[in-house]
């Protein structure tokens, strides 16, 4: 059960720069890598469905109320990141915001709702509209609902 604890003693993710810029995150609070060009990302911490390792990488986020709202893109790859596959088999997740450090919940967003919140996150990130015409898959979008 990945909680808000497990930012700081979890496996990095395998892309070097995703590595580099969750480290520097997480070593000034959030005061660098909060936001950059207009886009905000958080740390997500999930468990290993496999391995039950913590895992951390940073994402781009929007809101919807109290939920933070993440895009599981991979890029525009046929395959789910390895995130996302993580907290669909174990909902329970570490986030930081900025100097915020919560635990959550994650679900994918329904159908009903998935529409506008694929408009929103395009809104802050154009490139997800490239990134789905280069796959087959439906790119999903998750909430992340706070928990404390």
């Amino acid at each position: 059960m990945a909680v808000a604890e497990d930012l700081d003693h979890a496996t990095d993710s395998a892309w070097d720069w995703v590595a580099e810029q969750t480290r520097t995150y997480l070593a000034t609070d959030g005061a660098e890598g909060h936001a950059s060009n207009g886009v905000r990302t958080l740390v997500l911490a999930t468990t290993g469905r496999t391995t039950g390792i913590a895992r951390r990488t940073c994402l781009i986020y929007g809101t919807a109320g109290t939920d933070v709202v993440v895009v599981a893109s991979k890029g525009g790859a046929d395959a789910h990141p390895a995130w996302f596959h993580n907290l669909r088999a174990d909902p329970s997740v570490g986030v930081q915001v900025g100097g915020r450090r919560f635990t959550a919940r994650a679900r994918v967003a329904s159908p009903a709702e998935r529409e506008d919140l694929w408009r929103q996150m395009v809104g802050i990130f154009p490139l997800y509209d490239e990134y789905a015409q280069n796959t087959d898959r439906e790119i999903p979008v998750v909430l992340l609902t706070p928990q404390d």
